[in-house]
């Protein structure tokens, strides 16, 4: 290990998709920040303006142009959270971006989809430590994905693309596809 490798905080090992202490209190503080602010957001009146719900939104995203996101959100850091224009968050959606996740203009997602950036050791005791790392999600522009889908660590889905309500994401998905099914998998091309 050189000596600039050691000299590396945890967050910037994280940010590099390196294995990290996730229990290091710079990034304890970090998700303490997020949680804040995501349930300032959650716990908007309904009829709170626009513009409120914005600027909440923007101290949470590090990226954002006019996502529409409804309450109530979920996340670890929301820094790592990237938003083309137009993305549409239905209710309940959760984001564990310890890695980056990138989503294109116009994609829409259903309630209760989750995106999982992290990656947990197999090993019990390792895991006892709070090791982990985390690999990015990148989501296409025009992609659909119904209630409950889940996607997976590392994985990219390609444009123009709809995954199925329920399915698990385990492996990349091409453009232009309906796909489904735990594992999913393409259906057709669309």
């Amino acid at each position: 290990m050189t000596y600039h490798q050691q000299m590396r905080t945890e967050k910037q090992k994280m940010l590099a998709g390196e294995n990290y202490n996730s229990l290091d209190p710079e990034l304890v503080e970090d998700r303490r920040k997020a949680r804040i602010a995501y349930h300032q957001f959650n716990n908007l009146a309904p009829d709170s303006p626009p513009s409120k719900r914005q600027e909440l939104l923007s101290t949470l995203f590090r990226q954002m142009t006019d996502a529409n996101v409804t309450a109530p959100f979920f996340c670890d850091y929301g820094y790592n959270i990237k938003l083309g224009k137009n993305v549409y968050f239905n209710f309940n959606c959760v984001v564990l971006d310890v890695a980056t996740v990138t989503i294109g203009d116009n994609t829409l997602f259903g309630p209760n989809v989750q995106l999982y950036t992290a990656l947990h050791p197999m090993s019990a005791e390792e895991r006892r430590t709070g090791v982990e790392s985390g690999k990015p999600i990148v989501i296409g522009s025009d992609v659909w994905m119904g209630g409950s889908v889940v996607v997976c660590p590392g994985v990219t889905i390609g444009d123009g693309t709809v995954i199925g309500a329920g399915s698990v994401v385990t492996r990349d998905i091409p453009a232009n596809v309906f796909a489904a099914g735990n594992p999913c998998r393409v259906i057709r091309a669309l």
